[in-house]
Parts: structure tokens; C-alpha cells; sequence
């Protein structure tokens, strides 16, 4: 059935929860939703959306931008599954989408090693085959030695195709609930509720979902006039705002207040989740290659990507988490599990330049190295509580309730809408055009391009 036309503005909105449309696009979308429902908006709110709208790609004359709109997908199991229709009979040819379903490529793996006598996770070449008599008391005896091991070192292959798939939809997962909270899960009937709160949610989420620039300052905030007088609206009609939905994305002591105890707690165990999951990938990454903690600076062998993605959606689970307990009024917990924050791994270009313009560490940074680590809390392994956190904030002159390590995030106050940045690895480029070249030519990636960018030019 296909969507009326007053709402795909809406829907547009909601599938932007997934993408990363900048918000310049997402604000000329509520414009015409806004217009689609013949809404009057009131002066402040036209106005702001204005502003920002008019750098959107339909009203720049290039209409282009050099930045993926999408986060990067995992490639899936496709060509896989694929080979596994032509070489075992159970399987059949699938749909291209069962290529990213983690649970169908494993039946399928399960399912066609029934017909070579292998249980899952039997993939060591050298024990786990069967030799000529095991083959042929299983039934293979019409199968060639150099068949049946064509079958299972495809099998071995997919499973670790499988594990890699899982681990990157993690990754993706993690990127996006650091960035724009639990934007990206929720369902378009919650979302839809209220035609504000959707725009609200739609036009936070996109500018969270901006890309960090290169920078030895304080990046871009997310809290902006365009969202203050968007938030506006919410506050004008609190009865008919859908306040549970806005906290999915903006857990303000404003916001939850108008929560409900059960929604509250609802949220409570979904980002006790998401903690679970950033702590694992952490975890895996710090056991790959153990951080120099004391100064959070790459070296080499660092998984940074994997570290930087899950340490900020720690970072957002955790402060949503803290938001909730305090609003359920639920602070003695504090006093025996209290994790702390997790600092994002620093290039060493960035920290020397932080040392040249008379900078250093960031003081959360000591409070980091001396606190337990982040999985060991969780599991019980070792203590965290509000009062050894305020004792190493006190040791290295950290206020821990002004730093968000005891107490929740304090709410951001509206700065200026700035139009988004072309961006080549960070570095802000004025024209998409010239940035697309930059990018194909290596400009700014830390590697030796100079031969690839003569080449180009």
C-alpha cells in the first residue's frame, strides 16, 4: 500500500534515524511535514528552520555533498551463501538480504553440515574432518576425498565470516547508539506518535550523528538553537508531546519528568544492554592490544576504531543511565556500583598539538587510569563505588558532579546553528567538490600519498 502523501515527510524523518543526513536536509524534511499537515509554526521555529534549510543539498547548487550518507554496512555472507547452494543440496538459493541475518547464515551452516557429518564449530582441519571409513559409515561414500573437503573448509569459512559479520554489526550498532542514543530502534509507531517530538528527535539525532572534526578544541555541540526552538514546541504542549519517545535520544531531568516510573524503567534495561555490549567490545579490543592508559594516545596495533566507537557509546550509555536513576530517585545505588567514564584514544598528531598550544591530558583522563576497568565492574570482579570514585576525582582536582562522574550530564545550553563541514579524514574542506578529490587522492589520511595526488592532478 503506498504511503500517503502527508506522510512521507514523516517516514523520511524516521528512516533518517538510520542514515546520516545532515541536518541541513533533516530540517528542509520537517519543513514539509510541517507544510504536508498544514501546521503554522510559530515565528522562532520558521525562522530557525530557515536558517538552517537554506544550506540544505536542494538549496545549494551543487546539491552534492562529498560525505557517505549512510554508516558504513558490513559486507554480509551473499557470495557465501551463494556457494553453499551450489556444492549442498539442503540449501537453498536465498534472498540477497539473508546475507546480513546473522541467524539464517548460521542455519544455513548448520543445516549443510548435516549432509558432511559436521556439527557447528567443528573447524579444525586436522581433527574435526572425517577420514575415508567415518565418511563412508555417514553415508559419503559417493563423495570424493577432495569434494568433502571443498565442503567443509567452505563451512570453517563461513563461520568465521559469521563471527566477523556480528562483531562489525556491533560495531555499527555501537557507532550509531554512541552518536544519537537509541534513535536508531525506535519503531515508526512510537515515533510517529507526535508530529514535534518526531521532528525534534529527527533533527537531534541528525546533528549528533556529525562527524568529528580535527580539531585541539571542543567539538561541535549537538544542542542547537534549531533544536532549542524545536524543543520549544514540545514545552508549549507537554499533554501532547510524546516525552517517552524524547527520551530515547535527550534524557533531560525536563524530559523524564513527564516519563512514566515503567517507561522509565524500560529504558533503564535497555541501556543496561547497550553497557554490556560497548563493555564487550571494549574488552576485545583492550585484550587484542592492551591502551597505554595513563595517556590514552594511539600507538601501533590499536584497535582505536573499535575502542573510540564502543567508548562512546559507553559514554552515552552510561550518562542516559545515570539520568534515569536519578529521575527513579534510585541514587544509593551510586554509592556501591559507580563505573566511570571511558576517554576516546587520541591520535599522537592531535595530543602534540594540544602540548603546542599550551594543553595537555584532559584531567578525566588520570581519573580513567586509576578506576577499574569498565568490564570488571560489571561482572563483579572489582568494586567502583561513588566514594573511590570521589576519591581519585579529589586526588587530581576533578569536580566528579561538574564532570559527570558521579552525577548525571548537566543540560546543554543552545549554541549557534553553523552549517555542516565537508570533511576529509576531519579536516574541513570548503567545496564538496574539491573535498571528493582530496579523499580519492589520500589528502590528509596520514599516509604517504604525494605519487597518487601528482598522479591525480
Amino acid at each position: 500500500m503506498p504511503t500517503p502523501v502527508a506522510e512521507r515527510p514523516l517516514h523520511a524523518l524516521h528512516a533518517s534515524l538510520t542514515q546520516r543526513r545532515r541536518p541541513e536536509d533533516v530540517a528542509l524534511l520537517i519543513q514539509e511535514l510541517h507544510t504536508a499537515r498544514g501546521t503554522e509554526l510559530d515565528a522562532a521555529t520558521e525562522a530557525a528552520l530557515a536558517k538552517a534549510a537554506e544550506h540544505s543539498l536542494r538549496n545549494l547548487w551543487h546539491g552534492y555533498t562529498s560525505m557517505l550518507e549512510e554508516f558504513a554496512r558490513p559486507v554480509g555472507a551473499q557470495r557465501q551463501l551463494a556457494r553453499a547452494a551450489t556444492l549442498f543440496t539442503s540449501v537453498p538459493e536465498l534472498p540477497g538480504d539473508a546475507g546480513d541475518d546473522p541467524a539464517r547464515i548460521e542455519a544455513v551452516i548448520r543445516r549443510a553440515g548435516e549432509e558432511i557429518g559436521r556439527s557447528y564449530g567443528q573447524n579444525d582441519f586436522g581433527t574435526d574432518r572425517l577420514n575415508r571409513s567415518e565418511r563412508t559409515t555417514a553415508g559419503l561414500g559417493v563423495i570424493s576425498k577432495r569434494q568433502y573437503n571443498k565442503r567443509f573448509r567452505l563451512l570453517r569459512r563461513m563461520e568465521a565470516k559469521l563471527a566477523r559479520l556480528i562483531h562489525e554489526q556491533h560495531r555499527r550498532d555501537m557507532t550509531m547508539t554512541g552518536k544519537g542514543g537509541l534513535a536508531h530502534v525506535l519503531p515508526y509507531e512510537l515515533f510517529a506518535t507526535d508530529t514535534d517530538s518526531a521532528a525534534f528527535i529527527a533533527y537531534v539525532t541528525a546533528r549528533g550523528y556529525m562527524r568529528s572534526v580535527f580539531t585541539n578544541g571542543r567539538q561541535r555541540q549537538v544542542y542547537d538553537e534549531v533544536a532549542q526552538a524545536l524543543f520549544e514546541r514540545l514545552r508549549a504542549a507537554p499533554e501532547r508531546t510524546c516525552w517517552y519517545a524524547v527520551a530515547h535520544v535527550h534524557p533531560t531531568a525536563e524530559v523524564l519528568a513527564h516519563v512514566s516510573d515503567q517507561d522509565l524503567t524500560q529504558l533503564l534495561v535497555q541501556w543496561n544492554r547497550v553497557l554490556r555490549q560497548a563493555a564487550d567490545l571494549l574488552e576485545d579490543a583492550w585484550h587484542r592490544h592492551p591502551l597505554e592508559r595513563d595517556t590514552m594516545i594511539v600507538r601501533r596495533g590499536d584497535d582505536s576504531s573499535t575502542w573510540n566507537q564502543a567508548a562512546q557509546a559507553w559514554n552515552t550509555a552510561r550518562a542516559h543511565w545515570f539520568a534515569l536513576l536519578d529521575e527513579l530517585g534510585r541514587h544509593e545505588l551510586l554509592d556501591r556500583f559507580c563505573p566511570g567514564k571511558v576517554p576516546r584514544l587520541m591520535a599522537a598528531d592531535v595530543a602534540y598539538w594540544h602540548r603546542m598550544s599550551g594543553g595537555g591530558l584532559h584531567p578525566d583522563t588520570y581519573v580513567w587510569a586509576e578506576l577499574p576497568l569498565p568490564w570488571e565492574v560489571l561482572r563483579g570482579e572489582k568494586e567502583c563505588p561513588r566514594s573511590l570514585v570521589e576519591a581519585v576525582c579529589a586526588r587530581h582536582r576533578v569536580d566528579p558532579v561538574a564532570g559527570a562522574w558521579t552525577a548525571p550530564r548537566s543540560a546543554a545550553e543552545a549554541v549557534s546553528f553553523r552549517r555542516t563541514p565537508e570533511l576529509v579524514h576531519g579536516v574541513a574542506v570548503a567545496d564538496p567538490l574539491m573535498a571528493g578529490a582530496l579523499r580519492s587522492a589520500g589528502v590528509f589520511s596520514g599516509k604517504d600519498k604525494r605519487a597518487a595526488a601528482q598522479e591525480w592532478w
